[in-house]
């Protein structure tokens, strides 16, 4: 393999079932939110059973633990969203967007109001089968990407980052290792993205302030021009997708940045009232 892709070294995977893998009769925010993807993950790394772990940077929670460092962000695919079964404006009133994300839903709400909601778990081939008969799904555009799945026989439309903005981190791997782990971080640093690790650690930025794992719908897109200036556009919503508050600022750190973002939208548009519902 190619460093260009990839690390030029023989691996060896470690496959580890996490409780979201095993709990697919529950939605993600009732099993408490983003650790439950990758706890389990981590704990093999930590125990020595692997050497680095690989996670959707979307299922971080804004806390890493002590012990890990967050060593490598590979280039990002699409961070958009993706719906499937129907284009937005196609869908019939009243009819059903399944989605397992309060996000998706609070902005689907916002936008079309008329709008009913179920639940969606499990691998994307399931959800792809699981398309609500004149209605239509959300998953995130990587996904069905690095699968290669062809969608040209079904409507479908990719939501622009100014229709549904997306999850922090989404799109984006996350390559974890031990702190102490020298030898690894220096191994996985070769797949570092410079822009990539710019964004992501911005969108971690704004959640972090938010106050980590925040379980309301919130999301945050940021991108990098062709002179390297970075802006963030952050979002937080009611649950219902009455109140939906965006911003978006300009600025070189890329942690502080995101943090800013957040706090604008938490004191200056009235956010800090969704968290205390």
């Amino acid at each position: 393999m190619s460093a260009k892709h990839g690390l030029d070294v023989e691996i060896e995977a470690i496959v580890v079932e996490t409780m979201a893998d095993r709990r697919q009769d529950v939605q993600i925010w009732e099993m408490g939110g983003k650790g439950v993807f990758v706890k389990e993950v981590q704990t093999a790394v930590l125990e020595g059973r692997a050497d680095i772990a690989v996670h959707s940077a979307k299922d971080l929670p804004a806390a890493g633990h002590p012990d890990l460092v967050l060593a490598a962000v590979p280039e990002r695919a699409d961070a958009r969203d993706l719906l499937v079964g129907a284009t937005l404006s196609s869908i019939d009133p009243g009819a059903t967007v399944a989605t397992g994300s309060v996000r998706r839903r609070a902005q689907l709400a916002w936008l079309r109001p008329d709008l009913t909601f179920t639940g969606l778990r499990g691998n994307i081939a399931t959800r792809l089968d699981r398309v609500p008969r004149g209605g239509a799904i959300v998953v995130a555009k990587a996904a069905v990407d690095r699968l290669d799945i062809d969608l040209s026989s079904v409507a479908h439309e990719v939501l622009s980052t100014g229709v549904m903005l997306p999850q922090v981190g989404q799109g984006a791997l996350a390559v974890e290792c031990r702190r102490d782990d020298s030898s690894t971080r220096d191994l996985v640093a070769a797949i570092e993205h410079e822009a990539s690790r710019r964004a992501v650690d911005a969108e971690r930025g704004f959640l972090a302030e938010l106050g980590g794992d925040c379980d309301l719908p919130a999301g945050a897109h940021a991108t990098i021009d062709a002179f390297g200036d970075l802006t963030v556009e952050g979002l937080l919503a009611s649950l219902d997708g009455h109140t939906v508050l965006r911003h978006s600022d300009k600025g070189d750190d890329a942690e502080d940045l995101g943090r800013e973002v957040a706090r604008h939208l938490l004191t200056r548009s009235g956010g800090a009232a969704l968290l205390e519902r």
